[in-house]
């Protein structure tokens, strides 16, 4: 029997096998407040899209899951199981291990930004550093391609307040990550800008 490994507010993740592979599954779950198809076409749409965004995120730079099968009857993804430690508990653990961590987190998210990718979710639970270490960035739930400085904006601001709320041990943690994405990041300022704006509006609602 698949064991699950995360229940989320729309989906399950199990572990299983696939072709002789261990293999992560991600199942949208019904929702029975939902008319039935209607339920069914967003959980189709959604792990659609999902499918799309993280396959168009995979990059020499960012790492993601590697698709092995799509099963839009049931709504579910069968991916590559990363081994690997997840950065928010990497984090809690060994705060020095920002120095390694925190500049992979830039780069990674520059390289995505630069592509017109956003995560949409971009917080150290969607990250798990591997033994070879590289970072691979997950769940894409999400996430949206052809983005404009708005999404990216938001990446950058919901990881500001991972690292200031669940992460305030980890000295420099989120300017070493703004380093890197800056030297990475075609036009910075501008996504910076947003960044501002956007905790401003936060601000004054």
């Amino acid at each position: 029997m698949d064991a699950p490994i995360a229940v989320g507010a729309e989906a399950v993740v199990t572990v299983s096998e696939f072709l002789g592979r261990k293999a992560a599954v991600k199942t949208r779950v019904p929702k029975r407040y939902r008319h039935g198809e209607l339920d069914r076409r967003i959980r189709a749409a959604r792990t659609r899209n999902e499918v799309r965004v993280m396959q168009g995120a995979r990059s020499d730079t960012v790492r993601t899951p590697v698709v092995y099968d799509v099963e839009m009857s049931g709504c579910s993804i069968t991916m590559e199981f990363i081994e690997g430690v997840r950065v928010k508990d990497l984090l809690d653990a060994d705060p020095s291990s920002s120095k390694e961590v925190c500049p992979l987190i830039g780069e990674a998210l520059a390289d995505m930004h630069n592509r017109g990718i956003a995560h949409g979710d971009f917080t150290t639970s969607n990250m798990i550093l591997m033994p070879d270490g590289r970072l691979c960035i997950i769940d894409f739930s999400l996430g949206s391609i052809n983005v404009g400085t708005e999404e990216m904006g938001v990446d950058i601001r919901l990881l500001q307040r991972a690292f200031s709320s669940a992460h305030s041990a980890v000295e420099g943690g989120f300017e070493a990550v703004m380093g890197s994405y800056v030297e990475k990041k075609t036009d910075a300022g501008t996504v910076l800008g947003k960044v501002e704006e956007i905790k401003n509006r936060a601000r004054y609602t």
